[in-house]
């Protein structure tokens, strides 16, 4: 059994993914749109993303832009924790995903953590960097 975040976004899940996929190193994510989805499917035509995968460090983060006139909440109480060994990296990763985002808690030295640090990036996800061995 496994448990993969699942994100949603309104409108930019292609370039949040894509910038993930640079931040964390990986592949440029899988995406499907909207108007790939098979004709009957009743689903209206759009260039939003349905469906994204991006394979991170053994794990997988998903997400999708909300359907047209589909209402939901922003990305609010959960947060996509990403545990690491290396705590420079860490503070590499935590930093990019700062730039044009809020600081909720300074990535530093904890007492279960050489380096963690929580932050909400620039396309409102919570990411909790957590670093050292």
């Amino acid at each position: 059994m496994s448990f993969f975040p699942y994100i949603m976004f309104r409108g930019n899940c292609a370039e949040a993914m894509g910038f993930y996929a640079e931040v964390f190193g990986s592949e440029p994510p899988m995406l499907v749109r909207y108007s790939e989805a098979p004709e009957g499917e009743g689903i209206p035509p759009s260039e939003k993303v349905m469906h994204a995968e991006l394979s991170l460090a053994g794990g997988k983060l998903m997400a999708s832009d909300y359907p047209e006139g589909m209402p939901g909440d922003e990305q609010k109480a959960v947060s996509v924790m990403h545990q690491l060994t290396d705590t420079e990296a860490g503070r590499r990763i935590f930093e990019r995903l700062a730039e044009e985002g809020e600081v909720l808690m300074p990535f530093g030295p904890t007492f279960w953590s050489k380096g963690f640090g929580m932050v909400r990036d620039r396309f409102g996800t919570h990411w909790m960097i957590a670093a050292g061995d």
